[in-house]
C-alpha cells in the first residue's frame, strides 16, 4: 500500500510495506538491551498445580507471563506521568500516531564535569527547519549494534543539557525519541532536570508530549525527514513498551 501526503507544499509518496523498524525486540534470557538496574526481560510459563503453560512441557497451548519493567528494559514510550503522582496515563497522551519526524546524529561532548552531553550546539546546527516537524529522532555516535543488548546501568550513559531540551521545546517537538536510556544523568539525585523541562513540570501545559528511549538506528539509515509510525500496548500506565517504524519520503513531481 502506497498513500501520498503533503510538506510544506512538497507532496510525498509512502510506501507503507517498506517499514523501518527502530525498537530493539526485548529477548527472553537476554540480559539487555537495559537501564538502571532493571531486572532482565522473562517469558515464563503459567503454573497452576499440573498444569505448565508451555507446550515444549506437555501443555496443548502456550500460556505464559511477560515480566518487563518499561522504563528499564528496551525501547520504551513515556508520557508526563513518569514524574508526577498525577495519573497521566501514556494510553491517553499519545493520541496521534502518524506524524513527520526528523533524524539527526549526534556526537556527545564532554562538559565541565567530564560526563557525556548531547550539547544545544549540536542540535541546534542541525535542526534549523523543524517547521511542522512533531518528532525529533537522536541518534548517538559510537553507533555499534551492543546498543541492542548493552546494560546501560552504572556506567553514566551520554544525556541532554538543559539549554539542548529547551531548545526542542522552543522548536514545538511533541515526540522526541533517542538511543539512549535516558534523556537524563543516570545519578542526578532525583533531579530529572531534562525531563521536568521538556514536559513543563508542574503545570504540565502539553500533555501530548512522549520520550521515547532506547531505540536503535542502524547506520544504513540516513539523517533526514521520515514519515514515522509510533505503537503502544494499550495500557494504563505512565510508559509502554513501544515500536518506532520510519518510512522513506519519495518525492512526487506534478
Amino acid at each position: 500500500m502506497k498513500i501520498e501526503l503533503y510538506h510544506k507544499s512538497t507532496k510525498f509518496c509512502v510506501d507503507l510495506s517498506r517499514g523501518m523498524d527502530i525498537s530493539i525486540p526485548l529477548k527472553n534470557g537476554s540480559s539487555g538491551p537495559k537501564c538502571f538496574y532493571a531486572p532482565d526481560f522473562r517469558i515464563e510459563p503459567v503454573i497452576a498445580g499440573d498444569f505448565v503453560g508451555s507446550v515444549d512441557q506437555g501443555s496443548p497451548v502456550n500460556f505464559k507471563n511477560i515480566m518487563v519493567n518499561p522504563h528499564g528494559n528496551g525501547t520504551h514510550t513515556e508520557c508526563a506521568g513518569h514524574i508526577t503522582s498525577e495519573q497521566i496515563f501514556i494510553n491517553d497522551s499519545l493520541k496521534e500516531y502518524h506524524f513527520l519526524a526528523k533524524l539527526i546524529t549526534v556526537k556527545p561532548i564532554s562538559n565541565i564535569d567530564g560526563d557525556e552531553i548531547i550539547a544545544l550546539e549540536s542540535i541546534k546546527e542541525l535542526c534549523n527547519d523543524l517547521d511542522d516537524i512533531k518528532a525529533l529522532i537522536v541518534r548517538t555516535t559510537p553507533n555499534d549494534e551492543s546498543k541492542k543488548q548493552r546494560d546501560y546501568s552504572g556506567t553514566n550513559p551520554p544525556y541532554f543539557s538543559s539549554d539542548a531540551i529547551t531548545y526542542i521545546n522552543e522548536s514545538a517537538i511533541i515526540h522526541l525519541i533517542t538511543d539512549l536510556p535516558s534523556i537524563d544523568r543516570e545519578e542526578d539525585g532525583g533531579a530529572l532536570a531534562g525531563h521536568k523541562l521538556y514536559w513543563g513540570y508542574p503545570d504540565f501545559h502539553d500533555k501530548r508530549k512522549t520520550i521515547t528511549e532506547m531505540v536503535y538506528i542502524a547506520d544504513e539509515i540516513s539523517d533526514g525527514l521520515y514519515f514515522c509510525n509510533m505503537q503502544i500496548a494499550s495500557i494504563e500506565s505512565d510508559a509502554s513498551p513501544s515500536k518506532i517504524v520510519l518510512y522513506d519520503l519519495e518525492n512526487v513531481t506534478e
